[in-house]
C-alpha cells in the first residue's frame, strides 16, 4: 500500500475508531471522520492513502484536489525556511517546499492566496504541491482579442522572474508585467489590477500596474502633500530639484513630480520659494 494513490480495498472489520481495510495481505485504518458514509464488512471501497502527521499511512474516502490535474488551492500556512502549506480538501495539507518558491521570502504568497497546483508524493511518501509550469498555464489560457487593448484587467500572479511577473487574468489571458511597469514586485498568488498595454500575436498580453498619467498625478500629488505635512508644511524640493533626489525620496520621475507639483500649484495648495515648496496655509500662517 503506497501513499499518494487511490486504491480499491475491502472492509475487513469495523472498530470503535472506524474501519479496517485490507488488500488481502495488509490492513489499514479508515477513520470514521474520513468515511463519507457507513460501510459494511466485505464491501469494496475506493480510498486515497496518505501519510498523517505521525508518518502513519492512513486512508480517506475523499479524493484530494490536484490529484488528477492542476487546480487552484488556498495557502493555509507559511513557514519561513520550509515553504507554504496548501489546502487540498482532506485533513492533511500539502507542502510546497521552499526550493519551489521564489528565492526571496518577502514575495512568498500570503495565507489566503490561491496557487495553481497539482499534488504528488515525495520519496518519503509526504504530500507535496507542485506549481503549474509556464507551459501548463499557456495550454489552459485563452487568447486575448486585440479589442481589449488599454482596458483594465485583474488577475493572479503565478510566476516571478528577475525581468518581471506573469499573471493569469480572470478571463484566462496570460499576461506579463515587466519590472518597469510596476512600483513594487507583487507576491506569488497576489491578485493585481492593471491595464493592457499590448496584445501580442500569440494572444498573450503585456500589462502595466502603473496608473494612467492622470491617475498617477492624483496619487503623486497626495504623496507630496503627505510628505509636506510630515515635515511641518515645508520641504527642500521644487521643480528645480535633481531627478535623482526626487526618485530617492518619492520613487517617481522628475517629470511625474513636476506634473504633480503643477496640479497642486494650480489648485492653490502649495507655493514655491528659493528651491523650497510650502503648503500654502502654512506659509500664510507664518
Amino acid at each position: 500500500m503506497e501513499t499518494g494513490k487511490v486504491l480499491e480495498l475491502t472492509v475487513d472489520r469495523e472498530t470503535p475508531l472506524g474501519y479496517m481495510l485490507t488488500d488481502g495481505e495488509d490492513t489499514i485504518l479508515l477513520h470514521k471522520n474520513e468515511a463519507t458514509r457507513d460501510l459494511e464488512v466485505d464491501e469494496n471501497v475506493e480510498v486515497f492513502l496518505y501519510s498523517d502527521n505521525k508518518s502513519r499511512i492512513t486512508a480517506t474516502m475523499t479524493v484530494p484536489k490536484g490529484l488528477d490535474g492542476h487546480e487552484w488551492m488556498e495557502v493555509v500556512e507559511v513557514l519561513h525556511g520550509l515553504g507554504v502549506f496548501i489546502n487540498i480538501g482532506i485533513a492533511k495539507d500539502a507542502l510546497i517546499p521552499a526550493e519551489d518558491l521564489p528565492v526571496y521570502e518577502d514575495v512568498w504568497p500570503d495565507v489566503g492566496s490561491l496557487l495553481f497546483c497539482r499534488i504528488k508524493t515525495d520519496r518519503r511518501g509526504k504530500l507535496i504541491g507542485k506549481l503549474a509550469s509556464q507551459d501548463v498555464m499557456l495550454d489552459r489560457s485563452v487568447k486575448a482579442p486585440d479589442a481589449i487593448l488599454n482596458q483594465n484587467i485583474q488577475g493572479t500572479v503565478y510566476r516571478l522572474l528577475k525581468v518581471g511577473s506573469y499573471m493569469i487574468t480572470n478571463e484566462g489571458y496570460v499576461g506579463f508585467i515587466h519590472n518597469s511597469e510596476r512600483k513594487e514586485e507583487p507576491k506569488l498568488g497576489e491578485v493585481v489590477e492593471g491595464r493592457i498595454i499590448d496584445v501580442k500575436e500569440d494572444g498573450t498580453i503585456n500589462v502595466s500596474l502603473l496608473p494612467r498619467k492622470q491617475d498617477a498625478m492624483d496619487d503623486d500629488s497626495k504623496v507630496i502633500l503627505e510628505y509636506l505635512e510630515s515635515r511641518g508644511g515645508a520641504m527642500p524640493f521644487s521643480d528645480k530639484s535633481a531627478p535623482e533626489d526626487i526618485k530617492e525620496t518619492f520613487f517617481i520621475s522628475k517629470a511625474a513630480f513636476k506634473r504633480a507639483l503643477g496640479r497642486l500649484l494650480k489648485e492653490g495648495l502649495i507655493t514655491q520659494k528659493d528651491g523650497w515648496t510650502y503648503i500654502k496655509k502654512e506659509e500664510q500662517d507664518s
